[in-house]
């Protein structure tokens, strides 16, 4: 049984496994430039502009490149996106080691990067449903979260690391290494299938056309991306105000690379018990639980705790059962969504599902340094604000931190209520 599976699942395996090493070191560099950033600036909004750099451009042209990804050969594009970004941090290097870094270099080639990531996203995940036969979709969908979980765990500790002893230019030495090893072993290596059957001879603008009808013909499927659109928002919120709430702590990187690895740990159990766990009866019902208990939880641990142990709890319960919920829409997408369409459907998913990130780190950012941070700064020590949060720095990002909880928890009440959403169990 094992040998049959690893038989049938032998190219997706070896894609998996090389492609998880190189986007560990993707996320390692992109970690560390968060680090470096925060310590330049001092900036939440700075940093978050990193974030936003890179989803800006995904989000704009990711209407558009379901076209390119059924026309095209999956591989090519692969090969070629990740060529481009290695590209981009050889330019990181490059600058850094001349000493003529700017925090403007960054957001010039993060733009670049996720301009190339549009293009490859949704290449990369309809090679996948090539290379998986169906019965193993939910399978594939915890392995794929277990290696993000995974990457989610090293990549701060290891980041964290390499940054402090040995500093950026390891980093990024570290991230190519893994890119030419992911780059020869699919170009050698992985046969993804060139099916005719999935090739779309329309027009980049037909193409994206053709995406959003079908969204909109089908509501159980456009209501889950909203909800997921409206969750990104609130949780690139979170990611913007998190630095700010945890570097200028006692533990300063270190606590803010711990709390980052606790919840990678959480998401890889998670991600075992999707893995190994039988489907459940209700995919949407797995669904909405597992984001009602994230967004109840971490954010008000974070916000009213004040301390590392309470902290890294809160972080197990929002992250825990993240895998179950990417499972469970995983696998209602790629089996409600014909292949024939997952390039084009995947793109506009894409824009509609993430527009709300690059709005959520610029807003997080801007209300943490200008709106929070100086609000608690004039509170007096007595006033219920400072008995709750705090009076050092960090602690209006605690107070922003806590609204973020109430916003999360109301989004999926909300969405929970959706007819359309329910019927996709039929």
């Amino acid at each position: 049984m094992i040998k049959t599976t690893i038989k049938e699942l032998r190219y997706f395996l070896i894609l998996w496994v090389t492609q998880s090493f190189s986007t560990l070191g993707s996320s390692i560099t992109s970690f560390a430039l968060i680090i470096w950033s925060y310590q330049e600036q001092e900036s939440a909004l700075t940093t978050a502009l990193l974030s936003v750099c890179s989803y800006a451009p995904y989000v704009i042209m990711s209407i558009f490149a379901g076209a390119l990804s059924d026309k095209w050969s999956k591989k090519a594009i692969m090969l070629v996106s990740d060529t481009f970004a290695a590209v981009c941090t050889v330019t990181v290097l490059a600058l850094f080691c001349a000493g003529q870094l700017r925090i403007w270099h960054l957001y010039a080639l993060n733009a670049l990067s996720g301009l190339m990531n549009t293009v490859q996203q949704p290449a990369s995940d309809v090679a996948v449903s090539l290379l998986t036969p169906k019965k193993y979709y939910q399978k594939i969908s915890g392995m794929r979260s277990f290696s993000n979980s995974l990457n989610s765990i090293l990549a701060p500790s290891l980041a964290t690391a390499i940054f402090t002893f040995a500093g950026l230019k390891a980093v990024i030495v570290f991230d190519l290494i893994t890119f030419v090893i992911a780059f020869l072993t699919l170009l050698f290596f992985v046969k993804i299938p060139d099916n005719q059957r999935i090739k779309s001879n329309e027009s980049f603008l037909s193409s994206a056309k053709s995406g959003l009808e079908y969204l909109f013909k089908n509501r159980g499927i456009l209501d889950l991306i909203l909800f997921l659109a409206m969750i990104n928002f609130t949780a690139s919120m979170f990611n913007a105000v998190l630095p700010a709430r945890l570097i200028p702590t006692d533990g300063g990187n270190n606590t803010y690379g711990l709390i980052n690895t606790v919840s990678g740990a959480a998401m890889m159990a998670g991600s075992v018990f999707v893995s190994v766990l039988p489907a459940p009866k209700s995919r949407v019902r797995a669904i909405c639980n597992s984001l009602l208990l994230s967004m109840s939880t971490e954010n008000f641990m974070l916000a009213l705790g004040r301390s590392v142990p309470v902290w890294c709890i809160g972080s197990v319960l929002g992250w825990i059962c993240i895998p179950v919920m990417n499972g469970n829409m995983d696998t209602l997408f790629r089996g409600y969504i014909p292949i024939h369409m997952q390039g084009r459907i995947y793109s506009a998913r894409n824009t509609l599902q993430f527009f709300t990130i690059p709005i959520g780190y610029v807003l997080g950012g801007f209300l943490v340094d200008k709106v929070f941070e100086p609000f608690m700064a004039v509170q007096q020590r007595n006033s219920i604000f400072c008995v709750l949060f705090g009076t050092e720095k960090g602690s209006g990002a605690a107070f922003m931190l806590l609204i973020l909880g109430f916003v999360g928890v109301a989004t999926c009440l909300a969405f929970r209520e959706s007819k359309n959403i329910w019927q996709l169990e039929n």
